[in-house]
């Protein structure tokens, strides 16, 4: 039987660094994201999961620097309003531990990536409600997906690093279906 979860935005994050001046990292998060999963019964080993992120909800705590992020020179979120994950397969390597394989699609452009994905366990809330958690980290490289803009520097190096990490920990909600009235 295939069970259906939703990620629970208020026990979630999705956040990203990247080296700046090659001394120090600047970090930022996206504001609004939504997945759905589904599995073979609870069995996360079959899982398949379908994550978007709303480019437009990119919050670095500077309001000029998401202004740019936002623009042609980065996401161009008039064109291109979201950043998309669809997975293709997960593998086991370890006690709770996977490799998660699928497509990141970003300003239109999709790739193949490989993400590290820890298993938290399945609970229930105060509320009944079944939880699963995950913290979910990976690495790609910028440039791939067309986002190319960088400055030289006066010494002669690049504003920008090329590997964008990101750290989702992540909660999901287990779907219930509504029983049907009888008749």
């Amino acid at each position: 039987m295939k069970t259906k979860w939703t990620i629970d935005p208020m026990h979630s994050e999705v956040n990203f660094k990247i080296r700046h001046l090659v001394i120090s990292n600047v970090s930022g998060s996206f504001k609004k994201f939504s997945a759905e999963a589904e599995t073979d019964g609870d069995n996360f080993e079959t899982v398949k999961v379908h994550f978007t992120a709303d480019a437009s909800s990119i919050s670095t705590g500077v309001e000029q620097r998401d202004g740019h992020l936002t623009s042609g020179d980065f996401f161009d979120v008039t064109k291109y309003p979201s950043i998309n994950f669809v997975s293709t397969s997960l593998k086991k390597v370890g006690d709770n531990e996977f490799k998660l394989t699928g497509d990141l699609t970003i300003r239109d452009v999709t790739k193949p990536i490989e993400l590290d994905v820890e298993y938290g366990g399945i609970g229930k809330d105060g509320y009944g409600n079944t939880k699963a958690g995950f913290e979910v980290t990976g690495k790609i490289s910028r440039k791939d997906f067309g986002l190319t803009w960088n400055m030289a520097t006066e010494a002669g190096g690049l504003t920008l690093g090329d590997d964008v990490k990101f750290t989702a920990n992540v909660q999901f909600a287990k779907v219930v279906a509504a029983e049907s009235a009888s008749a």
